[in-house]
């Protein structure tokens, strides 16, 4: 089932020295769409500690969980906070790590996930749908080569983990009898989640530490964050976003062919805030 334990890439594999820092260093909303994407992904060992208790009795996704996935996230974490000393060394990651964490793990808590095996899965579906089309996305808005390699990488990672999720949904799917309408509604809560807290959270903790005399100016907060935002939506391959979001649902070839077109406008909305 599973492939060899090694990581499909390493961040010692990536040549930080050829860094083009020119082609980058000027794009305050590439920063912080990097930098943010960066503390997410460095909290991934609360999440992952989180899944294995709640799946306790299912040895193989307990075990997947934490030789698989929790490496190759906080490997993510680490290769962007290197590319964010080599670009922007004045910006202290860790600083602003530590404070965007304090706030964070405060919202990644037992009770926060769905309340059955199999909804959860659906909602990690989202999840990684959502960090694939953000990767495919920066991969598209700059041509340094350092970047596309490293959110290359990551995009497939999470492409992969995805269909480990999507695999062992159809599993719990059938176990607990879960219907289309229970599937698009906890698909539903997790899209809206992504909006409203997590980017949102981190985002935050990197404007705090850039423009610490305007912390409190939420305005200036919202003016900065929704030109990332906006960046990351005109890259977004949001066909592909579409396709990944109705898989659980497993509707009919007509039906979803019907449902991509108008859906594809709604989560350019909604996913990507």
């Amino acid at each position: 089932m599973h492939p060899h334990s090694a990581l499909p890439w390493t961040l010692e594999s990536i040549d930080l020295a050829r860094v083009e820092v020119a082609k980058v260093r000027h794009n305050e909303a590439l920063f912080f769409l990097i930098c943010s994407s960066s503390f997410i992904e460095s909290g991934s060992d609360l999440y992952t500690r989180n899944l294995v208790e709640f799946f306790t009795g299912d040895e193989e996704v307990r075990q997947w969980l934490r030789e698989h996935w929790e490496p190759e996230e906080l490997q993510h974490g680490r290769a962007l906070a290197a590319y964010i000393r080599r670009v922007w060394p004045e910006f202290d990651w860790d600083a602003a790590f530590a404070s965007f964490w304090e706030e964070y793990r405060a919202t990644c808590t037992l009770d926060e996930l769905e309340p059955t095996r199999g909804l959860e899965l659906v909602a990690r579906c989202v999840v990684e749908t959502g960090t694939a089309t953000m990767y495919r996305a920066l991969h598209a808005i700059s041509d340094e080569p350092v970047l596309r390699e490293i959110t290359n990488n990551i995009k497939s990672d999470e492409v992969r983990h995805y269909k480990y999720f999507y695999q062992y949904f159809r599993r719990y799917r059938e176990q607990e009898r879960l219907g289309r309408y229970q599937v698009f509604r906890a698909l539903l809560r997790r899209v809206r989640e992504i909006k409203g807290e997590d980017g949102d959270i981190a985002l935050r903790h990197v404007y705090y530490h850039c423009y610490p005399q305007r912390r409190d100016d939420v305005a200036e907060f919202r003016r900065v964050a929704g030109r990332a935002e906006q960046l990351l939506r005109r890259h977004a391959p949001i066909e592909m976003t579409v396709k990944m979001l109705l898989k659980p649902i497993e509707l009919p070839p007509r039906m979803q062919d019907a449902l991509e077109k108008p859906l594809a406008s709604l989560a350019a909305k909604l996913f990507l805030h």
